[in-house]
This record gives C-alpha cells, sequence and structure tokens, in this order.
C-alpha cells in the first residue's frame, strides 16, 4: 500500500504536469533560453542567466526551482551555443538537469533573422524515501531513486527583429515515465509545446513598452496561457504586470545596474482555491552580459 505523502506528491506532480510539467517560470520573456535553444546567442553576446523560484510559499513540498545558463554566439559564425543547470525540487522529489543547446541563425532579409536550435538534456531523478511515511514500511513497490539518469532531446525555431520576436519550441521530444506499478505510469514526463512572441513599441525616447504571451500546450492537459504587458523607463527601470490563465495573477520589476547587469523580480498571486494555502510564489534573478568594444550597445534589447 502506497504512503499517504506519496499519494500526495504525486497529486501534486500530477497537478504542476496540468500547469507546469517544465519548471515554470514568470519572466519567461527574460529566461528564453530555458524553452527554447534556437535563443542561444540572439543577443549577440555572452550572456550569463541566474534564477532562483519559490512557488506557492507555506505550502509543504511546494516547488523550488534555481537554474543557471550561459549562452553566447561564436564569433563571427552564424552559430550560437548555450549551457544551463536546473535544480528543481517538488516534495521528496529532485531532478537535476544538465543542458546544451546549439543554434544556426540566417538572415530572411535585412531586419529579420530566422534561428533553429536543438537541446540535449541528460535528467538526474532522485526519490527520498526517507522523507516519507509509509503505512506499511515493508512494502517492496515503494524503494527510492538515486540519479536515475534519463536523456532527452529537444528543438526550437526563433525568428526576431530588433523590436519583435516569436518562437516555437519542444524543450523534450522523449516521454519519461519516473515512476509505475502494475505497468501503469502514474507520473510521466509529457513533451511541453512552448509558443512565444512579444513586441516592443517605443512610445517616447524614456518610455518604451513590450507586450508579451506565451502559450503552453501538454498532451491531456488545459492550454497554458501567460500573457504579460512591461514598461522599460530610460532603458534601466522595469515595470510588468501578468496573467496566467485561470491560474495567477503576477507583478514585476527590473533595474539596469550596470550596462552589463540587470536584476528582476515577481511574485505570483493565486488565483485559484490554492490560494487558501500559500502566500504566493516569488522569483528573482540576474542576468550579466559582457560587451566588448565591438558589440557594446547604446540601449539595452528589451528581450
Amino acid at each position: 500500500m502506497k504512503t499517504r505523502l506519496l499519494i500526495f506528491v504525486l497529486m501534486l506532480a500530477g497537478f504542476s504536469s496540468w500547469a507546469q510539467q517544465d519548471a515554470q517560470y514568470t519572466m519567461y520573456m527574460y529566461n528564453t533560453i530555458n524553452i527554447n535553444p534556437a535563443y542561444a546567442g540572439s543577443r549577440g553576446v555572452l550572456s550569463v542567466f541566474g534564477l532562483h523560484r519559490s512557488q506557492w510559499v507555506g505550502l509543504d513540498g511546494a516547488p523550488v526551482t534555481n537554474s543557471v545558463s550561459v549562452n553566447s554566439p561564436i564569433g563571427e559564425s552564424n552559430l550560437g551555443i548555450g549551457v544551463s543547470f536546473l535544480n528543481d525540487k517538488i516534495g521528496p522529489t529532485t531532478e537535476n538537469n544538465i543542458s546544451a543547446d546549439i543554434s544556426y541563425t540566417i538572415r530572411t532579409d535585412e531586419i529579420h533573422k530566422l534561428s533553429f536550435g536543438i537541446k540535449g538534456t541528460a535528467n538526474l531523478f532522485n526519490l527520498d524515501r526517507s522523507k516519507l511515511n509509509p503505512e506499511n514500511q515493508n512494502d517492496p513497490s515503494l524503494v527510492g531513486f538515486s540519479n536515475e539518469f534519463s536523456p532527452n532531446v529537444g528543438a526550437g525555431v526563433y525568428w526576431h527583429t530588433d523590436k519583435y520576436y516569436i518562437g516555437l519550441s519542444v524543450p523534450n521530444f522523449i516521454e519519461t515515465t519516473r515512476y509505475s506499478d502494475n505497468d501503469v505510469s502514474i507520473n510521466k514526463e509529457r513533451m511541453n509545446y512552448y509558443l512565444i512572441g512579444g513586441y516592443v513599441f517605443e512610445l517616447n525616447p524614456i518610455w518604451k513598452l513590450k507586450p508579451a504571451v506565451l502559450a503552453k500546450a501538454i498532451t491531456g492537459a488545459p492550454l497554458q496561457v501567460d500573457a504579460s504587458l512591461n514598461a522599460l523607463y530610460d532603458d534601466r527601470f522595469m515595470l510588468g504586470a501578468a496573467y496566467r490563465w485561470d491560474a495567477a495573477v503576477s507583478f514585476m520589476a527590473g533595474f539596469q545596474i550596470t550596462p552589463g547587469l540587470f536584476l528582476g523580480y515577481g511574485y505570483d498571486l493565486e488565483t485559484t482555491r490554492l490560494r487558501n494555502y500559500n502566500s504566493g510564489s516569488h522569483e528573482i534573478f540576474l542576468r550579466y552580459e559582457f560587451f566588448s568594444n565591438k558589440n557594446k550597445i547604446i540601449s539595452p534589447r528589451f528581450f
């Protein structure tokens, strides 16, 4: 007989799969490399990104995500590369992903670029049995998993200019079964399909406005849509708000500390019944970009 806590965790994982089988981000528009490998090198500089997300604070076993990524173009070529590390914790389970991205970009005209990307991922899955409290301590079907390895591969396309962008991606093509009982999958990582887009409006020399949207589809789950609106003042201060359809409202702020260093913060407030059991979700990130005299820009790009 399975433990009640395990059932809760699997239910939580199941609930998460409705909205976020892949790790979920409020400020996805600044973290595109994690969901679309074609983004690698698109900013034209070496970019280092670090993020921490605490979801549903106050709820035991709620997701906690940490990620670090580096991406860069390769010299004057059309190639871009990226490397990322993701640590995702939900209850007694921990996943560590190490991914490598490579992209190839072609110019479709004077202002448009079309990038194609491939992502390769090594996943290590852990289930800490010591954090469970089985009703039957001798249940042979309840075991822990330590660094259970599974590979994956994904791909994406990214069409962009300096003012707008649209991307389509599937970070993981292989549907990995994490736990099964009597040949029935209880926790299965399904393919996540992402469609992302945004446009930057220059209202005047001081203000820029960027609406953005992310749609995520998972087989057997409702379509998830995130819509956001960010305002940038004087290329330094960012304020924004977002709505995750039938799930949460979000508020965002950011500050361009130096020409290379950007700090961002986001807060989610649940709109579902889950709001009665947590105090919201927090997300913070730092991005640092290395500019040479050749690629130094006067105004940082808004995406």
